[in-house]
């Protein structure tokens, strides 16, 4: 049994806050995730700090791997400079076998210093759930075999790129990639090093397919729509035209929104039995006891909610998402609503292990909220952005949300939202005079953090603060 706490980090595709039954989602069943509410704690505040560009995975996993705000990202999260140290690479460098599976939307050279082993590596964004290209683990870190595909080959004849080694036809991806973890999980258990797993599921990401017998636990005419559902979305929004807004018909139809909401829970509860199957294999192991387990979203998602799709935005279901941390010295069975970015994750566990925290990471740890008696304070308010569209700040009370899409007063549009009284953010209230000092107020706080995070530097950065 190694004497330094062994991690295995989980991280899936588009999976919002409230998509797990132990936390309150009565329609979803996730019977091993909740398992790991019992047995840890339940961070229900935590949020991505927003997205810099549509294909919201890619910075928002660059966040967490690298602990920066999305402003100190290079090249949108696609590529991690090597002054920019991983999470992996920092605990390589402090001992660790580092092992990545899955998703890495982030350059191949931030995966090679980061990891010393690996299996189904997929370099990209998203794909057929059942025919994913992935590449072995490199120990030369080239990952140079590269091979044609035609992705939409009934519209389109150009090819495309793709690194890719091997493939497992008609093997589902979460099935695959968990099959690969138990295996490496194994071989690693047991063992002088500690090991750091990072396995990045491609799951419950679009295209939503799943084995038939998790489809049919879910039928749509019996789905809840949420009370923010809407056909139409309230401004003219320049990424409404964004792939995933074509995913339904617009206007949105309630019997459309239904199939879709049914089988993202689908894919969600065929997700949990994979991750069920590896909860187990780490008991098998041994080494349970000894690991810290934590298991995040990468961002969240509408399906039918303000009438969106996607998540272009910076409402809750776009900005929200699951964070359970458990094992040793985690207090278990509690709900902590500390305000928390998902970048915070870096440096928290660094100092739960006792690694040093790279200069490099902007983050803060929260690990004294792990013992559950450091109560739920952490940070006063959070700051959120979308592109160069919108910008937003949201405390225990308020959120104010901004959009700009132009200089003229056509493209400006002003949400504030009670979210102790209107949680699905369903009332704006930016209209009523007795509000317009509030806002005011949260107009100066939103650019005293668009300060602090050097917002200016950026290249689109400063332009939408001259569109008020």
């Amino acid at each position: 049994m190694a004497e330094k706490k062994n991690v295995l980090f989980i991280v899936t595709d588009d999976q919002r806050w409230d998509t797990i039954h132990a936390l309150g989602n009565s329609e979803i069943h996730t019977p091993n995730i909740d398992r790991l509410v019992q047995r840890g704690t339940s961070f229900v505040r935590a949020h991505i700090a927003g997205g810099t560009c549509g294909a919201v995975c890619m910075p928002s996993r660059a966040m967490v791997l690298t602990g920066r705000n999305p402003f100190h990202l290079q090249e949108l999260g696609g590529d991690i400079p090597s002054a920019h140290k991983t999470l992996a690479e920092t605990f390589k460098n402090h001992g660790y076998e580092t092992i990545g599976l899955g998703k890495w939307h982030n350059g191949c050279a931030g995966f090679s210093r980061s990891f010393t082993q690996g299996a189904k590596i997929f370099f990209g964004g998203m794909w057929d759930h059942w025919n994913v290209p992935t590449c072995r683990f490199d120990p030369t870190g080239q990952y140079d075999n590269v091979i044609n595909f035609v992705v939409d080959f009934y519209n389109k004849n150009q090819p495309q790129a793709q690194h890719c080694d091997e493939f497992e036809p008609g093997k589902h991806s979460s099935t695959m990639l968990t099959d690969a973890a138990i295996d490496l999980l194994r071989k690693n258990a047991g063992k002088e090093k500690p090991f750091f797993m990072y396995l990045a599921f491609l799951a419950p990401h679009d295209p939503r397919t799943m084995p038939e017998e998790f489809r049919r636990m879910y039928d749509p005419e019996t789905i809840t729509l949420p009370p923010n559902f809407q056909q139409i979305i309230d401004t003219n929004y320049p990424l409404m035209v964004h792939r995933d807004e074509h995913l339904a018909a617009y206007p949105r139809q309630e019997a459309e929104i239904r199939r879709h909401i049914a089988e993202y829970y689908a894919m969600i509860t065929h997700l949990d039995y994979e991750i069920g199957r590896l909860l187990t294999a780490l008991h098998e192991s041994g080494e349970e006891d000894n690991t810290v387990v934590v298991f995040t979203g990468d961002n969240g998602l509408a399906v039918g909610q303000h009438g969106w799709m996607g998540k272009e935005d910076i409402y809750e279901h776009g900005v929200r998402v699951p964070l359970i941390m458990a094992g040793p010295q985690i207090a278990e069975n509690v709900r902590n609503e500390a305000f928390v970015y998902l970048y915070d994750i870096f440096p928290t566990l660094c100092e739960k292990v006792g690694i040093e925290i790279p200069d490099s990471v902007d983050g803060k740890s929260f690990a004294h909220l792990l013992d559950g008696q450091h109560g739920q304070h952490f940070r006063d308010e959070l700051y959120l952005i979308f592109d160069q569209f919108v910008r937003g700040v949201k405390d225990d009370r308020y959120k104010l949300i901004e959009y700009r899409n132009g200089d003229g007063e056509e493209d400006k549009w002003t949400f504030l939202y009670d979210l102790q009284n209107d949680p699905w953010e369903t009332q704006n209230l930016s209209e009523r005079p007795e509000y317009k000092q509030l806002i005011s107020k949260m107009r100066e706080r939103m650019c005293r953090h668009r300060d602090a995070w050097e917002e200016q530097k950026h290249p689109w950065g400063q332009d939408f603060w001259t569109r008020f």
